[in-house]
Parts: structure tokens; sequence; C-alpha cells
């Protein structure tokens, strides 16, 4: 049997040693994988860690493919409301009321608010004048209440320019046949000094 050489064993012992110093790192004294360069403490790679250590570039599967973004949907802008009244007037009675024509995108219509401290029902007929000698006209009942209330028309398209359309609210006893008094009249455009 020959000799055994100590430079042929210690170059075998070197190669062995190579081959099972990386498997028992990667095994970790513990059990515990090892984490790749880039990871946290909490053992989070960041994306692209693990193939990066392998000399490859980051890949992304197909189904984790970044979804396309929706195509964004423009905020719907609420028209803005114009609202252009007149003064508040009052009748000696205990009538009060205030008209206004109002306006939001393509719409107009007439609104009137008012209070009643008459101590009796009355009625109120709302009168909307356009371009063109439209009109729009209600009839509302007005409670024997001190309380606030409202009365106005229906929307229209309007037609031409809002500030071309006028309001009239008129104010009268209620039940009182041909002979109604006029409590009450309230324009969009009323001066001061023409309520009655």
């Amino acid at each position: 049997m020959s000799p055994v050489n100590p430079r042929v064993v210690g170059l075998g012992t070197a190669v062995t040693v190579a081959v099972l110093l990386p498997l028992v790192a990667m095994a970790g004294p513990t059990g515990e994988p090892v984490r790749p360069s880039g990871a946290s403490a909490g053992g989070d790679a960041k994306a692209g860690d693990l193939l990066s250590g392998l000399g490859l570039g980051p890949r992304t599967p197909a189904s984790a493919a970044p979804a396309t973004p929706a195509p964004s949907a423009t905020p719907s802008v609420s028209p803005e409301r114009v609202t252009r009244c007149g003064p508040e007037l009052a009748s000696p009675e205990g009538a009060e009321a205030q008209t206004c024509v109002l306006s939001e995108g393509p719409d107009v219509w007439a609104r009137t608010y008012y209070r009643n401290a008459t101590g009796r029902q009355l009625d109120a007929f709302l009168v909307l004048m356009g371009p063109g000698g439209r009109t729009v006209q209600v009839d509302c009942p007005v409670p024997a209440q001190d309380e606030p209330g409202t009365c106005e028309t229906p929307r229209e398209r309007g037609r031409g320019a809002a500030a071309a359309y006028t309001a009239v609210a008129e104010f009268t006893g209620a039940g009182e046949g041909d002979a109604t008094p006029l409590l009450l009249r309230a324009g969009s455009n009323t001066a001061e000094g023409e309520g009655s």
C-alpha cells in the first residue's frame, strides 16, 4: 500500500469543506433559512431580491402583472344655482313675502318665501314670466300660521338668459269670491316702494 500524500489529503479536505460549507450556511445553525441580502430582519425580501441573488433580473409572473389602470372618471360637477330675489315685503295685515327667480344649469323656476301672520288662510298666485310672453302659474294655499313656507313653479328648460325671467307672487284672502282683496304683491325685481 502506497503512502498517502498529505498534499492530496489537504486538497481533498479543502474541496470537501468548500462544497459542504455553503450547504451548512444555507441551513443555518437552528434550521432557519438564510435571508437573501436586502431582506429585512423580519425575513421579508424586497421584490426581485431572490432573482437578483441568482444573477437574474426581476420578472413579474403574468398573474401578478400590474392591472391596467381604469380610465379616470371625470368627477361630475353640479351646475351652480343662481338666485335673483326681490326685497322682502310686508302688508299691514301681517303677510310677508319675498319672490325669487332661480336657475340651475338649463332649468329656470320661480319661488316665493312667505309668512302668514294674518290669522286667516290666504291664497298665493305665483307667476314666472319668460321671454316671448311665456308664463307658468301655480296656486298655493297659505295656511293661517306664523310659520315660514314656500311656493314654487315647476322647473322648465330656460329659453334665453335666466336674467330675462321675472316672477310675481300675489297674496289674497282665501275664498272671498270675485272681490278678493289683494293683500300683498312681491316680485323678483320689485323696487322697495312697490309692496302693497
